[in-house]
């Protein structure tokens, strides 16, 4: 049964609090009073895609002042605006051939007369314009017949890129993080990851970034910002993302040498990438129906027929390789044979836009192209007239984190400790913790979160063995977006290894709105209900509630086996982007597009080590 929290318990809980350390420390009451919402991968007309796909004019001033809620002139001529501004950002513009493409077309000292500036305007005088775009997506896959720009226009570019960042950072206002995006491709499979730094520019620009033109190898990439931080005393992290357009080369069992995943591997990976985005436009990467069969919601938005190149189709062996909950197993399993986990990671959500707009929610959504932004053709067409039908693109999502403050120092921190968590495109609060101790009725006090903290660690935490013959118990509770959906019901899942090492997943229903109850014999719960209506693009909120919390209990637990823990918060259902798109242009649906959708909140996990 739903626990409903009077107002004050609401307050403390999402206003302030009490926050463990990176290393799941208690420290009294100095916790982290406020949920940060952010979008950690944003590209502008720096990148050479962008700028290739219509994004001729909009810049990294551009994507920051719109995050603080400023308007803009968006591609297709509209006005537009957030209601609800961002708290921090990350301009991540692909490093190979970062501005080249806008600086080619400019005539800029930096590129002209380069070795690639010329090729490319060899390709211009022979009217294959689109050749230019192709030198982009084979520096990402054959670097070496595709070298970068020289180091001393990198170097200028890069510090132009970090100082723009500078300008526009407001600590305890808006967090403007510098950053990147490494576009490693190889045969076509995803093997991105966004770079973020905890710096300043004087740091930041010391090093160029390191780009897929250096090396195609995660491990070289990990190597290249360790050199930077011993170079430099600042602080940098890597954001893997779409496993699920990677073929099965994002978390793997062999590295791209072809050698077998080594303790050298786990350690590298653990220490350099701390955080998933497991959500974004190009597919949502949590679950699979095919590895997740008992989970009725796991099949949401997923993209699964292919990799990033269209060049490969997906396999069902590739899928564990691919998505956040396989990748969560798997990392118990090197945990136990070589000591480290190498797939130790809290999860985030954000957008890869492409158009320096940042919408990710349903009612909202700008697209993530200039030809994905709102207009009567968007949904009919399909991205570059190869990739993918528009209607597929995903809204989400956000990065939410719970710091101390809105500045770079804070909000880093928060990410390294992993105390974060995904949403699809809705602002729902979520607060989950795991201990050994904490009351049935914990979240009846007001002051709760004490509790919370020094009898416990938040999610991105670590449990190790508790009192014989106890299980762990876990707190969680959700407050629904103030703009948004009610909540339909709050489930905890469990990955873990049994005692011969195989994994295993369970799916439980904590708390839900409404008088449901479990079925007895397959313990799914009832359906909260649908208030869409398809025909006007608006629902109802009279079901679902606007808090959930409860302190659960691990009903099967081992202590013996290894084992991790997160929540998922699901929302009643609403209109799909492409349904309000729909009624507002007066076009069909086009086939196969959901007309609704559940945004959810994933937690980062629990881990719980013997």
């Amino acid at each position: 049964m739903p626990i409903r929290l009077p107002g004050l318990v609401l307050g403390l809980l999402f206003g302030f609090g009490a926050v463990a350390d990176p290393y799941s420390t208690p420290v009294d009451s100095d916790y982290p009073k406020n949920v940060y919402w952010g979008d950690t991968h944003l590209h502008t007309r720096n990148s050479a895609d962008a700028y290739s796909l219509g994004n001729l004019n909009l810049t990294p001033t551009d994507a920051f002042r719109f995050a603080q809620g400023q308007e803009l002139i968006a591609h297709n001529g509209m006005r537009v605006q957030l209601r609800r501004p961002l708290d921090f950002l990350v301009v991540s513009d692909h490093a190979e051939y970062l501005g080249g493409f806008y600086r080619f077309n400019l005539d800029d000292s930096l590129v002209r007369g380069t070795d690639a500036a010329k090729k490319w305007q060899g390709f211009v005088d022979a009217g294959e314009t689109a050749k230019v775009y192709a030198t982009f997506v084979a520096s990402m896959q054959d670097p070496e017949n595709n070298p970068p720009l020289p180091e001393a226009s990198r170097r200028a570019i890069w510090e132009d890129v970090a100082l723009t960042a500078d300008e526009h950072n407001k600590p305890g206002q808006f967090t403007a993080f510098i950053g990147y995006e490494w576009t490693a491709m190889i045969e076509g499979n995803n093997l991105h990851r966004v770079v973020v730094y905890r710096d300043s520019a004087d740091k930041a620009k010391q090093l160029p970034p390191f780009s897929a033109q250096d090396s195609l190898d995660p491990r070289e990439l990990w190597k290249s910002l360790a050199r930077y931080e011993e170079a430099t005393g600042g602080e940098v992290m890597a954001i893997a993302h779409n496993g699920n357009l990677s073929n099965g080369m994002m978390f793997p069992s062999v590295s791209v040498d072809g050698n077998k995943i080594d303790r050298a591997y786990a350690e590298l990976r653990s220490r350099w990438e701390q955080i998933y985005e497991v959500s974004q436009v190009k597919g949502d990467g949590e679950s699979h129906p095919t590895l997740s069969p008992n989970d009725e919601f796991a099949d949401f938005e997923n993209w699964d027929w292919d990799n990033i190149g269209r060049s490969q189709a997906k396999e069902d062996w590739m899928l564990k390789h691919e998505y956040a909950r396989g990748a969560l197993k798997l990392g118990l399993e090197y945990e136990r044979t070589l000591g480290v986990n190498p797939y130790k990671v809290g999860l985030i959500a954000s957008t890869d836009g492409h158009n320096s707009i940042s919408t990710p929610e349903e009612d909202n959504f700008f697209g993530k192209f200039p030809e994905s932004e709102p207009g009567p053709e968007r949904m009919e067409n399909t991205l570059a007239g190869r990739l993918w039908e528009n209607w597929r693109i995903v809204a989400s999502g956000y990065a939410a984190v719970w710091a101390k403050d809105n500045t770079r120092e804070s909000i880093f921190d928060a990410m390294k400790r992993r105390e974060v968590y995904a949403t699809t495109g809705s602002r729902i609060s979520v607060r989950f913790f795991g201990g050994w101790s904490y009351d049935t009725d914990a979240v009846d006090d007001a002051n709760f979160l004490d509790a919370a903290y020094s009898q416990g660690v938040p999610m991105g935490g670590d449990l190790t063995t508790g009192p014989e013959n106890q299980a762990p118990k876990f707190i969680v509770s959700a407050a629904k977006d103030p703009d948004g959906a009610n909540l339909d019901r709050v489930q905890v899942i469990k990955g873990w290894l049994d005692e011969q090492g195989d994994s295993h997943e369970k799916v439980y229903d904590v708390v839900w709105s409404k008088d449901r109850k479990l079925d007895p014999e397959t313990g799914r719960l009832e359906l909260v209900g649908n208030t869409v209506d398809a025909e006007t693009a608006t629902f109802e909120n009279s079901i679902g509630a606007a808090q959930l919390a409860t302190v659960w209990q691990d009903p099967d637990f081992n202590p013996k086996t290894r084992a991790f823990y997160y929540a998922r918060v699901l929302e009643i259902p609403r209109p799909r982007w492409t349904t309000i798109d729909a009624v507002y242009f007066d076009l069909e649906i086009p086939e196969g597009a959901p007309e609704t959708i559940q945004d959810r909140a994933y937690t980062s996990p629990i881990w719980y080590t013997p």
